[in-house]
């Protein structure tokens, strides 16, 4: 017997993504300085939207103005010695190193090379070959690529030659491979290196490590003192020569919002000078009252429309944005308060719970923003971190940032001569009540960018 299907009715729901939808959720990503590119793009592309005050951009003549109404802080500023109150000594000597950090700029390391290149009486084609080998180095003095491949058949005759030039230079350990070669060059270098180091440093290093004092003594067949030498030594070198020249540009990053605490209150300012202030054109909002071509009335009110909810999207951006940071607030009481090291475990449900909306919409709205605090300037993100359990029911929950601040908080502190091992620092924090392993200890160390204890 056949069967046939019947036609039937069912009633689905459907979430459509229209554009302004679709637009809306794209300002919610984005941060004040994209934002605000993205606010003069719409303003060139649709003529119903109007700026009617950009706070960014001010006039020298309202700038003048501004700074002539506050008589007092102008001469406490000047360079007038007639009239400097405490206050004013401090800030101008806060102002003039600012224009000296401000006008000068580190030497590169290759700079630096250059200028001891140039002192040596080279030949034409010896000089090149340094120049070469000096722009092959990265930002640790190491080679970026093997120099033989970026030599001609004439050039390599020279490279041995170039390469002892060039390594005699300061910083020492530079030109050389990697850093254990870097180590060994030191040492080379160096007239107070202990007898074995060269040894130790080739092949075991492993065993220093582990702290194998005993077993290296009995294969190098030294004293326990001659190998605490060695090491003593070892530990004076710094692996990564180059990063003493590092020039990295520095990121600058504008903060969306500020916390500050006035008379025991918080206080949450929303960065709105850098937004421009929006509105619709006047003149298209009568131009849609007035009859003509369908066609123009039917552009008119759609761009009437768009810059409507252009607006409003931006309203809401910052609206949802406020929100969240509050609840952070309510939640990183102690952090705010006391430090970094009080930051407590915050998920993205925590915040979207509070706010009544989806995580998705918390994690877009925190992505590269910034809060600026009495403690810095930190991610939005910063404020939400993974929980880490204490042994037992009597012991608080402790966050991975905050357990990264205790570390760097104990090895800063840590004055004596043996350096804290990762061990150590794991048993001090069980002390406190953070229980976590060795290795554990070592990648919140390495996320610190701090050396071991050995490298130390």
């Amino acid at each position: 017997m056949q069967q046939y299907q019947k036609p039937a009715f069912a009633q689905v729901q459907r979430l459509k993504m229209t554009p302004q939808i679709y637009q809306s959720i794209q300002l919610m990503a984005l941060p004040l300085h994209e934002l605000t590119n993205r606010i003069h793009e719409e303003l060139e592309k649709n003529p119903a939207l109007e700026l009617i005050e950009d706070k960014s951009l001010v006039s020298l003549e309202e700038y003048s103005n501004s700074k002539n109404e506050d008589k007092e802080n102008y001469f406490e500023n000047s360079s007038d010695s007639g009239y400097t109150s405490q206050e004013g000594r401090e800030a101008s000597d806060r102002k003039q190193k600012f224009i000296e950090g401000a006008l000068s700029r580190p030497e590169s390391l290759q700079e630096h090379l250059m200028s001891q290149l140039l002192l040596h009486a080279l030949s034409k084609e010896q000089f090149e070959v340094g120049e070469l080998l000096i722009h092959n180095l990265d930002s640790n003095g190491f080679f970026q690529e093997d120099p033989n491949t970026l030599l001609n058949t004439a050039q390599q005759k020279i490279l041995p030659v170039m390469l002892d030039v060039v390594r005699s230079f300061d910083p020492a350990g530079i030109c050389v491979k990697d850093y254990k070669e870097s180590l060994i060059l030191q040492a080379q270098l160096s007239v107070d290196a202990p007898d074995g180091t060269i040894e130790i440093i080739k092949d075991y290093l492993p065993l220093i490590k582990k702290k194998s004092y005993k077993e290296l003594s009995k294969i190098l067949e030294l004293s326990l003192d001659e190998i605490n030498a060695v090491i003593e030594f070892i530990q004076s070198l710094n692996p990564y020569p180059g990063r003493l020249f590092s020039t990295s540009p520095p990121v600058y990053v504008i903060p969306d919002i500020m916390v500050t605490i006035k008379n025991g209150e918080f206080v949450l300012v929303l960065n709105d000078e850098e937004i421009p202030v929006l509105g619709v054109s006047p003149f298209f909002e009568e131009t849609q009252n007035i009859k003509g071509e369908k066609a123009t009335q039917q552009y008119v009110k759609n761009s009437i429309r768009d810059a409507k909810w252009f607006i409003n999207s931006i309203h809401l951006r910052n609206k949802s944005l406020v929100k969240i940071a509050t609840v952070i607030v309510e939640f990183q009481r102690n952090f705010f308060l006391k430090g970094p090291k009080y930051l407590v475990p915050l998920t993205l449900k925590d915040v979207a719970s509070e706010v009544k909306v989806h995580e998705t919409t918390v994690s877009r709205i925190s992505n590269a923003k910034y809060m600026q605090t009495e403690w810095g300037i930190f991610p939005i993100k910063y404020f939400f971190t993974n929980s880490i359990s204490g042994p037992g029911p009597g012991y608080s929950r402790f966050s991975k940032e905050g357990v990264k601040e205790v570390i760097r908080e104990l090895l800063e502190e840590d004055t004596s001569e043996k350096r804290l091992s990762d061990q150590k620092i794991s048993d001090l924090l069980k002390l406190q009540g953070i229980n976590i392993a060795r290795r554990t200890v070592a990648k919140y160390r390495s996320e610190l960018s701090i050396d071991s204890s050995f490298e130390r």
